[in-house]
Order: C-alpha cells, then structure tokens, then sequence
C-alpha cells in the first residue's frame, strides 16, 4: 500500500495492525522469529479485511540475551518512547482502532504504556494481543506438547528456519525459570546454552500448521469483533 491507498482507506476505516517484534537469540532458528512472527499473523489475519499491517517494530527490550551474539535489546525508556511516537503518528493520520501484535514478552511495560496512551487520545482504542500466547492459541500449543518455551519446537516454523541447520533431535530439560530471572547475560548464556528453554527443538510441520491456523483466526476475531 502506498500513501494514496492509505488516504482512501482513512476515509472508510480507522483500524490497523501494529506488529512487534525483536532482534535475539533463537537457539537454531531465526535471530529474528519473533517479528517474523508478529508480522505473518498480523498479515495473514488481515488478509481478507483490508486492514492495512505497519511493518514491525523489529527491536524490543531483550537485555538478559545480549550475552549472544546478534541480540540487540533497546532499554526501557527508549522503546516506550518509539511505541508512543508511533501510535501519536498513526492517531495524528486517522487511525483509531489500532491491534498491536506482540510476538515477544519482554515487550510487555508497551502494554502498560498502552493504556496510559488511550487516556489522553479521545476515541482511541488500542489492543495489545501476544498472540502465542491468546487463550486459544495457547490452548492448543499445550495440547500438541505441554513443553513449550522459548527457541524450542513451538516457535520452530517452516519460515524462522534457517536453511542447512539441523537441531537435535532430542528433548531439552526445562530451564530454571525463577533462575534465568536472576542470572547477568553472560551467566544466562553459561545456564542455557544454545539459548532453548527445554522441550522439543521441532515437531512435524503439520503440528505447526495446525496451530498456526489457530493463532491467525484468534487474530483475525480480536480484528474484527474485539472492539468496544
């Protein structure tokens, strides 16, 4: 879409979808997973609406990972900063139902300046949907393999891999997640590793399929129904 698509559908619409992401360690996978992510089920969700998708915002807040190489983490105060200059930009043009689809956790303090944002931007409603995460989506992970963590087989999609690597094949225990919580990044690295929290690196694609349709539709109903 360029500007002049973007003008015409202003005067129809006032949704879009922002999609958020980061720059880190994956074990195998992709540097980028989650904002590949964010952004495919964003797009795919919006597919059949016409709901303009913004590119990702492709870094976020990943400190406890820049231990590994390629890891790039803003700080705080700086990425609540840029959502907000980009929601105040996407208010100033029309916008006014805005679905944020977050595709990693350490973006969460976006989701307290989310409503703070709403407050002082009158008729403006703004969703915050991790979409691994949504009740459905989730739901149905915990039914393909309750191990599922980060860099393991649940975010192990035909498009975050990369080409001519092949994991393990075995299971991975379950890290210590109350400890990972208190470890520097050059300690975390040390404790994980090749950077997987524990379970499967991969499981069949139709596994993966089957779960993604999933996410996408939970995607698709919060753009469509989930306003106020």
């Amino acid at each position: 879409m360029n500007w002049m698509g973007v003008e015409a559908y202003l005067k129809r619409d006032d949704r879009c979808v922002l999609p958020l992401g980061s720059t880190e360690q994956h074990a195998y996978l992709s540097l980028s997973v989650d904002s590949i992510l964010s952004e495919r089920v964003g797009l795919e969700a919006a597919q059949s609406t016409g709901v303009p998708v913004f590119p990702v915002l492709a870094y976020g807040i990943t400190p406890y990972f820049r231990g590994y190489p390629g890891s790039l983490t803003l700080r705080v105060e700086t990425y609540l900063s840029v959502v907000r200059d980009i929601l105040d930009g996407l208010y100033e043009q029309g916008f006014r139902r805005i679905l944020i689809v977050n595709g990693h956790g350490g973006n969460s303090p976006a989701q307290g300046l989310v409503g703070e944002w709403m407050a002082d931007h009158a008729g403006a409603q703004v969703m915050f949907h991790n979409w691994w995460n949504a009740p459905k989506t989730w739901a149905k992970v915990q039914q393909t393999d309750p191990l599922a963590s980060h860099a393991s087989w649940m975010e192990n999609f035909p498009w975050t891999r990369l080409e001519g690597l092949t994991p393990p094949a075995q299971q991975k225990p379950m890290a210590d997640l109350s400890k990972l919580r208190l470890l520097s990044p050059t300690a975390l690295r040390n404790y994980l590793g090749d950077g997987n929290y524990g379970g499967l690196y991969e499981r069949p694609d139709a596994d993966m399929q089957a779960i993604w349709d999933v996410a996408v539709q939970e995607t698709r109903e919060l753009l469509e129904k989930g306003w106020a």
